[in-house]
């Protein structure tokens, strides 16, 4: 579950990591009183408006309607009164998010963190994440933080440094201070590091996070270490133990699809393919996936009805699917162990009358339990349904289909 980089300084507070102050806004009235807030908390004239979509390169980003940038700095009243009602309400595009770009409803209005003092001011990129490949965290950092992260991880790979942490020991403190000593820090902003890397790790910890990154990590002109941006990225998995967290959820920045899908329980991801697909199992739908590839065609989604499947979620799933302009043919792909094959066969002939009108293949390969009865259901139901025995017979006719 992706959140918000408001809700994700919130979150980091809790467990005393040290971010840039600010509130999150609705209306240009609230970004008002925001900055009101702002200026007499630290008394500058300054302050940072900030597009809230769940994307990344917001300032480089563009609101559509009007050429404004996603983050942008105010030095009056008049100045935030005029950002905010640029930004709010309107499509922010970003690398990330494509040309079609992300409605901004909400804003936050943070403090200047680029006040004078005795030192040097600079920006940092810290990450962590989980290393599948070793089954450990790791913490990615470099001291070249901003805007431009990539192009380093692409042009100067070298100046990106990691950090693995044993899950069984947890982060130690000589690897803390190692992080602190790449980055080129001494005196107080050395400890301030330390001890903002080893919270903000105790936050990805308790927090069950899959993935925190902090650009930039700041350091202020008076050596003060703060999370300046944060994206954050909760396990899906693991909110159970965090009931408290499910209602930061923002379905307004998910496809809509996905968020239907979700109601059904059913797994579903959107793809850019032309042939619908629905499988019970994760494995089987993986493979299945591959076999529209080799038969000439691309997957549309990935859906997976799961092992509890009946007539409902079936039609579910199909309504799910056609929602997709894009997709040419359906193929479904049913392993009967637990699901009853003649359930599905069901759910298929159901959403096919109740939506009526398609003019798309449909393909039905059902194997296991009842599979002879679901095949007699589908070739006297009357409806234009190809049903396949094999998984070669159900590949050819993918293959006529998109041909």
């Amino acid at each position: 579950m992706n959140l918000h980089e408001y809700q994700a300084k919130e979150l980091l507070k809790k467990y005393n990591v040290p971010v840039q102050d600010g509130f999150a806004c609705s209306t240009v009235h609230e970004a008002e009183d925001a900055y009101r807030q702002i200026k007499a908390l630290y008394g500058s004239n300054f302050a940072v408006v900030k597009a809230q979509i769940h994307a990344g390169g917001r300032g480089k980003g563009t609101i559509k309607e009007n050429g404004i940038n996603g983050v942008k700095v105010g030095k009056s009243l008049e100045d935030i009164q005029d950002i905010a009602k640029k930004i709010l309400g309107g499509t922010l595009v970003t690398k990330q998010t494509g040309p079609h770009g992300k409605v901004v409803n909400k804003i936050l209005v943070a403090q200047d963190m680029y006040y004078d003092g005795p030192h040097e001011r600079k920006e940092f990129y810290l990450s962590v994440l989980l290393d599948r490949s070793n089954g450990q965290n790791v913490i990615m950092y470099s001291t070249e933080g901003g805007m431009n992260i990539e192009d380093v991880a692409h042009d100067t790979p070298e100046k990106i440094f990691k950090e693995w942490v044993h899950p069984s020991g947890g982060l130690l403190p000589f690897q803390a201070r190692k992080i602190a000593f790449n980055l080129g820090l001494s005196g107080d902003a050395f400890k301030n590091c330390v001890k903002f890397v080893t919270n903000l790790y105790n936050a990805y910890i308790g927090l069950d996070c899959s993935m925190v990154e902090i650009n930039p990590l700041f350091k202020a002109a008076d050596d003060k270490i703060v999370a300046v941006d944060c994206k954050m990225k909760l396990d899906d998995n693991a909110l159970v133990r965090h009931s408290d967290l499910t209602s930061l959820r923002d379905t307004t920045e998910e496809d809509p699809t996905e968020v239907e899908a979700g109601k059904y329980n059913l797994n579903f991801v959107k793809l850019d393919g032309n042939v619908g697909c629905m499988v019970n199992g994760a494995g089987l739908a993986m493979a299945t996936m591959d076999m529209i590839k080799l038969s000439g065609g691309e997957p549309a989604n990935f859906l997976d009805v799961g092992g509890t499947a009946n007539a409902q979620t079936v039609e579910a799933g199909f309504k799910i699917i056609l929602k997709d302009p894009n997709v040419k043919a359906i193929l479904i792909n049913i392993f009967g162990g637990i699901v009853r094959c003649d359930r599905v066969a069901q759910g298929v002939i159901d959403a096919y009358k109740n939506l009526g009108n398609i003019n798309i293949p449909i393909i039905v390969r059902l194997q296991g339990t009842n599979a002879e009865e679901a095949k007699k259901l589908i070739d006297e139901s009357g409806l234009k349904v190809e049903s396949a025995i094999l998984l070669s017979e159900a590949a050819s006719l993918v293959k006529k289909a998109v041909a």
